[in-house]
């Protein structure tokens, strides 16, 4: 059997969403120089075709799914998002009467003020913003890709490196320490005494041996990029670093069992649009009060979670490509829903010293950093805080309310990748629909305020259609149908119109025998006055007559 591909129509031509800046509570970057991950988007037409109640027009679709049908064209658009307005809004300087210059006192009233009216703007806009940051193109770890100063960086880095490994000054312990002046602490002195590669042996970190490859290549790279290609200052950070590692016992810590009571609080799931692993960190979950006094309630406790989460990081970035063509970052999302406030002193206790450890030691590890179900006040504190923040580091933050969670996570992630609690249709540990996997792309429709949409499946020869379907907050109607192509034949009514309501499940599914040439249905009403997201995906399985 062949299946035609289903075409998309809407009223209205979509808006590009407008986004700003957001503060990191994840993995965070001591970088300098300019650089972001690309949010690359395809968007292809989908394999449905919509009618809508009053009059057609075109619908773009928000997916990269690729259709399994023979008859369309797919064509590749730009992303699109609907736009919101930011979630500071400018205001018009004051005109001052006269000329004199404001006293002190008056300025400091004037900016409380200011403040207190942004903090009430962001409130009034609740979870309905989403924001970032100004992208910037992201930075190749490909020699011929580099600048004429960064190869010359690179290389100075190399020589510095083999130097101190041939001094036996590069990590403690080796060797006592050393007083004499062929002691490495320069790049100018190491130049002067240059050690073939083959000397050197044993000394790697993140499971990368240096200088034997060109892994090493994107290791130093990652040191240089977080020192801004200051050499000195990156070989200090590197040597830091490796010492650091030898004191925590980061070779032993991996191995050890430390429960799996984080387990949900932490935990990796599926590939962004560009092939990095997604890392959620959920701090919802430390509401259970017996799990935040288990975690953070004394030193010894704090000390183990930090542990458990240089451990996790540990054994995700052991599985990255260190390639200079591969993947070495990782998408972060971070859900504040629920997330204790400031004033858990433990939990900032915690904070505070695993952000140390990460930042002085993780260089460039964090791909993107997307802030979901996040509160009014915490966009406000990062407002505060962003004037000290580079924009480079800025540049990988997004913000995203309650309301925008999916559709920010869309714009970065597939739907089949994201998992069903932050809107998508990835299920763990679930068999209530085996025939679709994460590797089963979706379709992601834009379902417009008061309007019917009608996705049509088309059947051309004997098969079985199964298919899976949402609506982002539901609130809608839904139905389906087997519309035979013969004029003389009966339409089969498979499901019959029924309400779905926020409560609902997240995800239905269905399937049906065709056994003549025809279409399949499905009927979404949207009686709302709220733009809402349609997610749905099918797949033809064999026909077997009994």
């Amino acid at each position: 059997m062949s299946e035609e591909t289903p075409k998309l129509h809407t009223e209205s031509p979509a808006v590009p969403e407008t986004e700003s800046p957001a503060k990191l509570v994840g993995e965070t970057e001591s970088s300098v120089n300019p650089e972001t991950e690309s949010q690359a988007k395809q968007e292809t037409e989908s394999p449905a075709k919509l009618v809508e109640t009053e009059s057609p027009a075109t619908l773009e679709t928000e997916s990269s799914a690729k259709p399994e049908t023979e008859s369309s064209v797919l064509e590749k658009e730009s992303p699109v998002l609907e736009e919101e307005s930011p979630v500071l809004e400018e205001e018009s300087p004051a005109k001052p009467e006269t000329e004199t210059t404001p006293l002190p006192q008056e300025e400091e009233q004037k900016e409380s003020i200011n403040n207190e009216s942004e903090n009430l703007k962001l409130k009034e806009k609740g979870s309905t913003f989403m924001q970032s940051a100004v992208s910037f193109k992201v930075e190749s770890n490909l020699l011929s890709d580099l600048s004429d100063s960064g190869r010359k960086s690179l290389e100075d880095f190399k020589t510095l490196l083999k130097q101190s490994i041939s001094n036996n000054t590069l990590l403690p312990n080796l060797s006592e320490p050393s007083t004499s002046k062929s002691e490495v602490t320069t790049i100018e002195s190491a130049l002067k005494e240059e050690t073939p590669v083959e000397e050197f042996d044993g000394v790697s970190i993140w499971g990368v041996p240096l200088l034997k490859d060109d892994r090493t290549d994107v290791i130093l790279l990652k040191f240089l990029r977080a020192r801004d290609f200051r050499v000195n200052d990156a070989f200090l950070m590197l040597k830091n670093t490796l010492k650091w590692r030898i004191e925590f016992g980061i070779d032993k810590l991996v191995e050890e069992d430390l429960g799996d009571d984080l387990e949900k609080v932490v935990f990796m799931h599926g590939h962004d649009r560009e092939g990095h692993p997604v890392c959620y960190n959920v701090y919802g979950e430390f509401q259970n009060k017996d799990l935040y006094t288990k975690t953070f309630s004394t030193e010894e406790k704090r000390e183990r979670f930090l542990r458990w989460r240089i451990q996790f990081l540990e054994k995700s970035i052991r599985n990255l490509d260190f390639s200079p063509y591969g993947v070495n970052t990782i998408f972060q999302v971070n859900d504040l829903k629920n997330a204790p406030g400031p004033g858990k002193k433990e939990l900032r206790l915690a904070t505070r010293q695993a952000l140390h450890l990460l930042q002085d030691n993780y260089p460039e590890f964090v791909a993107k950093q997307v802030f979901v179900n996040v509160p009014w006040w915490y966009v406000a504190f990062y407002t505060m805080m962003s004037p000290f923040m580079t924009q480079r580091t800025k540049s990988k933050f997004v913000f995203a309310g309650t309301s925008k969670t999916a559709e920010a996570l869309f714009k970065y992630v597939s739907p089949e990748q994201v998992p069903i609690q932050y809107g998508g249709l990835s299920v763990d540990y679930c068999d209530c629909n085996p025939e679709f996997t994460i590797e089963d792309s979706a379709t992601v429709l834009k379902l417009n305020p008061a309007r019917k949409q009608f996705v049509e499946i088309i059947c051309s020869e004997k098969c079985i259609i199964v298919w899976e379907l949402r609506v982002v907050g539901w609130d809608v109607t839904y139905s389906a149908e087997f519309v035979p192509s013969n004029q003389v034949g009966y339409t089969v009514l498979i499901q019959k119109k029924t309400k779905l309501a926020s409560s609902d499940d997240p995800v239905i599914s269905g399937s049906f025998k065709v056994s003549d040439a025809g279409k399949i249905v499905l009927t979404i009403d949207n009686p709302t006055m709220k733009r809402k997201k349609l997610l749905y995906r099918y797949k033809e399985l064999p026909f077997f007559d009994q």
